[in-house]
């Protein structure tokens, strides 16, 4: 068994065996719930790489704070699924949709206290320290949830307000689950910043191939709708670029696409990728992802240990970027 195999492997254990209270039901049922829905649990699994790489030897005192991340994750999921009123979260219904809004932001709600109550757990030298990356990653998600609902009605939206978009909704807990594992195997400053920034950088890579997989995905491994970001009118990179570079009657097109749905332009979707074709909007969006996954690994050949031992982060970054198109 690989160590990651085995890191997983640890983190399903621990999962299954934090017992939440039966009662009240309505609260913890759907934290159940949630967790049940599985997952690749990448988050705590980079706690964990991230405490082995930098030398712990006992990766068991890692676990609560693995635990904190994943869970802090599930509970951004279930109030995100709320904010978007989507129905399905790993082809399941979402918390919100089997009982309701109110039930699912409470147990969001306590399952954000959980995350705390793992985090207590770990050595007290090491806590304020954790405390301080962990708040500061909550943080930033929040203000990451926000400015992506803002940019849902703001026409203003710059390439520039995306790429700080991401980074904080999406990336930043990458890089502050690595982040913690770091502070438990005591990685100096300097090391700890450069795990973080392998990780925000891959997850703002993650993100721009997920925005590329959107149009251009195989719905079959993807496991998404292809063009659901076009019918949605989400602005992504593509999107935002393509808006960029428009001109003459392809701008005026593309205001017309905006405006409508699928009943006024049934061809919507094969319509704003004949845009992107014209444009080269695929080809900038993979040179500005591998721009990420550069910088993503320059940062972790700056960490002062042997290359080996670093390729069970290269192997889960290369796994999270190498997706069928």
């Amino acid at each position: 068994m690989s160590s990651i195999e085995n890191f997983q492997q640890q983190i399903s254990t621990a999962l299954a065996n934090r017992n939440f209270p039966d009662s009240p039901a309505n609260l913890y049922d759907p934290i159940r719930y949630i967790l049940s829905l599985g997952g690749k649990r990448i988050r705590p699994l980079l706690t964990l790489l991230a405490a082995d790489l930098f030398g712990m030897k006992v990766l068991d005192t890692a676990i609560p704070a693995a635990l904190s991340i994943e869970y802090f994750h599930n509970f951004s999921l279930i109030h995100d699924d709320i904010m978007d009123n989507a129905p399905l979260r790993r082809g399941k219904a979402t918390v919100h949709e089997k009982w309701n809004p109110s039930v699912a932001i409470l147990s969001g709600d306590a399952l954000l206290v959980q995350a705390y109550m793992e985090l207590a757990k770990c050595p007290p030298a090491h806590v304020a320290a954790l405390l301080t990356v962990f708040n500061q990653v909550a943080k930033d998600v929040c203000d990451g949830q926000q400015l992506d609902m803002d940019y849902e009605t703001r026409t203003d939206v710059t390439l520039t307000d995306y790429i700080e978009m991401i980074r904080l909704k999406t990336s930043v807990l990458l890089g502050g689950a690595l982040q913690l594992g770091a502070i438990l195997a005591n990685a100096s400053l300097e090391q700890q910043q450069l795990i973080y920034e392998f990780g925000v950088d891959i997850g703002i890579a993650f993100q721009l191939q997920d925005d590329i997989l959107d149009v251009y995905g195989d719905p079959k491994t993807f496991g998404k709708q292809v063009g659901g970001d076009i019918i949605s009118n989400k602005k992504t990179y593509l999107f935002l670029s393509l808006q960029n570079l428009a001109v003459a009657e392809d701008a005026v097109l593309l205001q017309e696409l905006v405006k409508g749905d699928l009943s006024s332009h049934p061809q919507k979707v094969q319509q704003v990728m004949d845009l992107y074709g014209r444009y080269a909007i695929k080809e900038r969006a993979e040179v500005e992802k591998q721009h990420y996954t550069k910088a993503a690994f320059a940062s972790l050949e700056k960490i002062n240990i042997p290359k080996e031992q670093k390729q069970a982060l290269e192997a889960i970054a290369n796994q999270l970027l190498i997706r069928e198109i």
